[in-house]
């Protein structure tokens, strides 16, 4: 028996688009000899739909295109996922689709409500296993969190599964991949039982799914492992209901597969929002390098526009690093000085301003001209604007509300600066695109003579090791001292980041690439008053 995998990219809400691209994978599986096609969880419908869920007419549409795929189905038996709604609940559901007919649906068990993830806000619960036998082999279904834990799993081979197809939308964050193995490793043990992981790709707002779809034998052991970030159509040899061994794509580096996430959160943000291009202000620095290279990465040069908009504080190495990436990745590019507006601006304010020493209130004024600018781009050409400030700056508030925050999508909103670096030296290793001293030089805003971010800032390794314990690990204060850091840098990290999540909380949407990023996995209130001892 053959069994096709249909590792897809689906657009949450196109129903039509989504049927029809499954029903295009059924054809081909068909035709590749294939008997049974496995689609991703909530296929038809996009994941998450959110509270399109809540909609009459959106469940009413998915009824329908079920019911019409099954009719135009080749003769080929496909097991796909989709919200189902029966007795005034709706379901996450898996059906099986077979002879012109749905023949069996399941209703996913574990409905996880952690994380970036709320089915409990819409999902009922199912209690049932699912089998179904199919070319003389007893298949059990589960839904992706029903692997996770072990219950499901124990009851679907306690209902006569042989064999058993998991359908997700498992969204990537670096590491995840090892995550998935270690969970459907014991699913497996526990039941002696192989598995089948086919797996969602493809960009959702803040979410990228990564595909890396797998199989597993009985004992745990991977024997077939596709790629990661792109649609495929993959076949799996079952004999004597165990997986043949098969291709197992090779193990990607953390700087290939978050780059890899990058290119295609903003690809598929970009493309499936219909913007024509986007634009974005490219100061000389690595952040807005690196912001570059993955737009050009993504969406080709002919799609993206920079400019620099230099002012009396830009270096002439900012500007000439920035022309000479420009030139190197073959995109258009302006210069925008803006050193003549910013006096235009001190000089309408200082009968306000007054004998004011210069400080925040200048600086920020700089990059509000920035984001003005780069949004009259926007308006006028229907450019989509790219922020470049990254997840460190995010997290102490190293940003200017409406102005370098001023865009449509925030390309390095959940990248640590440190690993900005890294990415960009990666990036370097597989073609030359970012100058090396963009790399290299201290980073600086410019925003004031002879500044540098360190003038504000710990040492970015030290930042980013206190964000990720505070932020991503929920320590304390007191337990992160114990790791070493100063008191002093503790505090000062900490409060930063409890300070501004005003800020954060109106920052444009972004990739989510670490465990905890500043968006739906990260829900603190603004006003808050808390204090911890330390």
């Amino acid at each position: 028996m053959k069994i096709a995998l249909a590792q897809i990219n689906c657009i949450v809400g196109d129903i039509e688009g989504n049927a029809n691209k499954i029903l295009d994978y059924a054809n081909r599986a068909y035709q590749n000899g294939a008997s049974l096609v496995i689609t991703p969880e909530l296929a038809l419908s996009g994941y998450p739909p959110e509270d399109l869920l809540f909609r009459d007419d959106f469940n009413h549409a998915c009824k329908q295109a079920l019911a019409r795929l099954s009719k135009a189905l080749p003769n080929i038996t496909l097991l796909i996922g989709h919200p189902h709604q029966q007795g005034g609940k709706c379901y996450n559901a898996a059906s099986v689709l077979e002879k012109g007919k749905i023949t069996a649906t399941y209703h996913k068990q574990i409905l996880p409500n952690y994380s970036v993830f709320d089915e409990e806000r819409y999902f009922e619960a199912g209690d049932i296993p699912l089998v179904f036998m199919h070319a003389g082999t007893k298949f059990g279904v589960m839904i992706c969190a029903d692997g996770w834990e072990a219950p499901p799993a124990l009851k679907t081979k306690q209902a006569g599964a042989e064999f058993l197809l998991a359908l997700n939308a498992s969204p990537y964050h670096m590491d995840k991949l090892e995550t998935r193995y270690e969970a459907i490793a014991e699913r497996a043990k526990e039941t002696g039982l192989p598995i089948i992981y086919t797996n969602m790709v493809g960009g959702q707002d803040e979410l990228v799914f990564d595909g890396a779809s797998f199989v597993m034998n009985g004992k745990g052991k991977i024997t077939q492992q596709l790629s990661s970030f792109e649609e495929c159509l993959s076949f799996v040899e079952i004999t004597n209901h165990q997986p043949v061994k098969d291709d197992i794509a090779p193990k990607l580096s953390l700087e290939t597969s978050v780059y890899n996430a990058l290119k295609l959160g903003l690809g598929d943000y970009v493309n499936k929002n219909d913007f024509p291009s986007v634009v974005l202000g490219l100061s000389g620095g690595v952040d807005s390098a690196l912001t570059l290279a993955i737009a050009v990465d993504a969406l080709g040069a002919e799609r993206v526009k920079v400019v620099m908009m230099s002012s009396e504080f830009t270096s002439n190495m900012s500007v000439d690093d920035a022309v000479e990436m420009a030139n190197l990745v073959d995109v258009k590019y302006s210069q925008i000085p803006i050193k003549d507006l910013f006096e235009l601006f001190r000089e309408t304010l200082a009968p306000e301003f007054g004998d004011l020493p210069f400080d925040a209130a200048e600086e920020n004024l700089q990059a509000r001209i920035r984001g003005m600018l780069l949004m009259a781009l926007s308006n006028k050409f229907g450019s989509i604007v790219l922020t470049t400030g990254n997840k460190s700056e995010m997290a102490v508030g190293y940003s200017t509300l409406y102005g370098d925050m001023a865009g449509g999508f925030s390309l390095l909103k959940d990248v640590p600066k440190t690993l900005v670096y890294k990415l960009a030296e990666y990036r370097n290793s597989l073609s030359h695109v970012i100058p090396e001293r963009i790399i290299t030089r201290a980073p600086s805003a410019e925003l004031r003579a002879n500044q540098t971010d360190q003038d504000s800032l710990p040492a970015y390794e030290v930042l980013d090791a206190i964000m990720q314990a505070y932020v991503e690990e929920d320590l304390s204060r007191a337990a992160i001292i114990a790791k070493g850091f100063s008191e002093k840098d503790v505090n000062r990290v900490t409060n930063l980041i409890d300070h501004n999540e005003y800020k954060r909380r109106q920052a444009p949407v972004g990739v989510r690439i670490t465990q905890r990023g500043f968006g739906k996995d990260r829900r603190y209130p603004i006003t808050c008053k808390l204090k911890f001892d330390l």
